[in-house]
């Protein structure tokens, strides 16, 4: 799993996240519907993780979305990101990467990239989020929301993630070709790299649909990462829609963050509604 500390060449403003922020900025806007929110344990072959569900209130079925977060883990802004879509119509899982070293939220206090102790941190625990641990974990939580009543099991489900999520997003669209339907990528990091691991070969395995929102400065540091990306889309005949947000940094889409970019996490939200409105089927 490549180390989302070294993908661009702006971390240190995404890296002043305080992991208590971020209720507010998502909070504000307005819940099209009451949404049940529960913490749940999820057994993998790894061991029990915590995680967070949600679905809308009321009887009905429901889409499942899987939700990778970046790499700062399951914290409030996810939570509350979480919650949000739900209340589009979809039964949400929003799991702790991280689970197999402790609990959520890993992080308790401001988190600095730019701090070398900070980063050796985060690197011991992403060290156990090896590409077939991923795999793994994809699966166990598809499994756990297609075992919930509020899922709708006839239609496919989606997958989406953030910074380092990116790539788990891919990972699991390959694991699972006949149940993911639909993919989204926002600021993802190592999504193509010299890896023989690396994601962009995974495409192949794939029948979703996917949307890769791509940071400024990501591209700045590594322009043929969306060529790339859609030369493997269109020679697999799967569709991708890959753009560049100008303006908008590493880390845009994730309210709490110094980055955040409330216009353009609002445009990435959208797409992503649009891409599930049309794939989710």
């Amino acid at each position: 799993m490549p180390d989302d500390s070294t993908n661009t060449v702006s971390r240190r403003d995404f890296a002043a996240l305080t992991l208590a922020a971020g209720a507010t900025a998502v909070a504000g806007a307005a819940q099209a519907a009451e949404v049940v929110e529960i913490d749940v344990s999820i057994k993998t072959p790894d061991g029990t993780c915590d995680a967070v569900l949600f679905h809308p209130a009321g009887k009905g079925k429901w889409p499942a979305v899987l939700v990778w977060t970046d790499a700062l883990g399951l914290r409030p802004a996810f939570r509350d990101m979480g919650k949000r879509l739900a209340a589009e119509g979809y039964v949400v899982l929003v799991p702790n990467p991280f689970y197999r070293s402790r609990p959520a939220p890993v992080f308790t206090g401001p988190f600095d990239f730019a701090n070398p102790t900070d980063r050796a941190k985060l690197a011991e625990l992403r060290k156990l989020l090896t590409p077939d641990a991923v795999t793994r974990d994809g699966t166990a939580f598809l499994a756990f929301l297609d075992a919930q009543k509020v899922t709708n099991t006839k239609k496919k489900a989606g997958v989406q993630g953030y910074c380092m999520g990116g790539p788990m997003t891919m990972q699991t669209a390959a694991a699972l070709p006949g149940r993911v339907g639909a993919g989204g990528s926002f600021h993802g990091g190592g999504l193509v790299t010299a890896s023989p691991e690396s994601p962009h070969l995974l495409i192949p395995k794939m029948k979703a649909s996917f949307y890769f929102g791509v940071a400024m400065n990501d591209d700045q540091k590594e322009p043929e990462t969306k060529d790339k990306l859609k030369a493997a889309y269109a020679a697999a005949g799967l569709p991708a829609k890959i753009e560049v947000y100008d303006g908008a940094m590493h880390g845009w889409c994730v309210p709490g963050s110094a980055v955040y970019n409330q216009p353009a996490a609002e445009r990435a939200w959208a797409e992503l509604l649009a891409l599930y409105k049309g794939a989710l089927v």
